[in-house]
């Protein structure tokens, strides 16, 4: 089944995995939030404001989309505004249909105006828990747990890792490191990462968007990464087969040989590690050349553990839902194969195995047996 119309997408429950803080405000907020300490934007007009951050955002270049945030982070200094950003997070996500999410940010980029560490993780928990019982009270009910990111470029992982341990009992569910790829390499961070196996806690990776295989190489190798942020550029060890000969099929017919898969891709594949990605963010950013040739179906028809993300929605003028409208509309994909990425996600979510599982019997596969009966 294809063509799914996206007011249909909006009702069916979805899994979000890779969605940045700083990378989802509401534009109206942004402005509000920028007057109040006196930062200056491109545009104090909503609507332009979030048509200039889709637009410099849509560059090609990893590091030119970074640069957006600076605008986003300036407005997120105070406790009032952390705790709006994420209140609105959970309306947000909760009225495009997510019932779970992760959303991560890094503490270490809200201390301009006094702020400690943990006045930041508080204020964002308290933020989340309002606009999670809000969405409850207007019926749809949703569940988030946060990722403490760490920058990579930064010297602060250890202390974040920290901090993040400290707070899993109360919203934490996992640690993560972002920024530019290229010249620094995740085993910067490698005593973080060997401090928080230790303490049996969940991390996921930023590797493989800007940079090549050698960064997912050292995300799962070295530093033991659960999961892969993006893991784009693993289609770069898997070849296609030339043309030749069908192969024979256990079927008594023929079929055209498959990719050939490298040993690192090999690997990803048979330990199930999940690749959180973000389709229309890895256009923006030069890592995928358009949707209808982004990895993702390759990868999903390969049985890659493939999970679908928004990554920042304000940047790519997205959603969930909007990410899956593009997808069914590139591939045909119908509700088999969104079913099919909910599960993957919810199978990959940083909380408790029991706990998936009720969200996957109860919530998820209820709701797309009726959407595929």
């Amino acid at each position: 089944m294809a063509g799914i119309a996206h007011s249909d997408i909006i009702k069916a429950p979805k899994v979000l995995l890779h969605d940045h803080l700083d990378g989802g405000l509401r534009p109206a907020t942004i402005v509000e939030l920028a007057g109040a300490v006196g930062h200056q934007l491109p545009s104090t007009d909503p609507e332009r404001l979030g048509e200039w951050f889709v637009a410099a955002a849509d560059s090609g270049s990893l590091e030119r989309y970074l640069e957006t945030f600076a605008h986003t982070v300036a407005v997120m200094q105070t406790e009032e505004g952390l705790h709006r950003v994420a209140k609105e997070c959970a309306l947000d996500l909760s009225a495009d249909g997510v019932v779970y999410a992760e959303i991560r940010y890094a503490p270490e980029q809200h201390l301009e105006r006094g702020l400690t560490l943990d006045r930041v993780v508080e204020a964002v928990h308290a933020g989340f828990r309002e606009g999670c019982a809000e969405a409850a009270a207007n019926g749809r009910p949703i569940r988030i747990g946060t990722l403490l990111t760490a920058m990579r470029h930064a010297a602060r992982s250890q202390e974040i890792a920290e901090l993040a341990v400290r707070y899993r009992d109360t919203g934490v569910v996992g640690f993560d490191i972002a920024g530019a790829e290229a010249g620094f390499p995740p085993t910067r961070h490698l005593d973080a990462f060997e401090y928080l196996q230790r303490e049996n806690f969940h991390f996921t990776i930023h590797a493989g968007e800007a940079f090549g295989l050698p960064s997912i190489w050292q995300a799962i190798q070295w530093c033991g990464a659960d999961r892969l942020g993006h893991g784009v550029r693993l289609v770069d060890d898997i070849t296609p087969t030339t043309a030749g000969p069908s192969a024979p099929s256990m079927t008594g017919g023929t079929h055209s040989a498959p990719p050939v898969l490298g040993r690192l891709a090999s690997y990803v594949r048979d330990k199930r590690i999940p690749l959180e990605m973000c389709p229309s963010s890895n256009v923006q950013t030069g890592a995928a050349p358009s949707i209808a040739e982004h990895p993702i179906k390759l990868l999903h028809d390969l049985r890659f553990r493939v999970t679908v993300n928004t990554d920042n929605r304000l940047m790519s003028g997205t959603s969930m839902s909007r990410e899956m409208t593009l997808l069914t509309e590139a591939f045909g994909w119908g509700w088999m194969e969104l079913q099919w990425l909910t599960i993957n996600a919810m199978k990959s979510a940083f909380i408790p195995y029991d706990e998936r599982l009720v969200l996957i019997n109860e919530v998820i596969k209820p709701a797309y047996a009726k959407l595929l009966a």
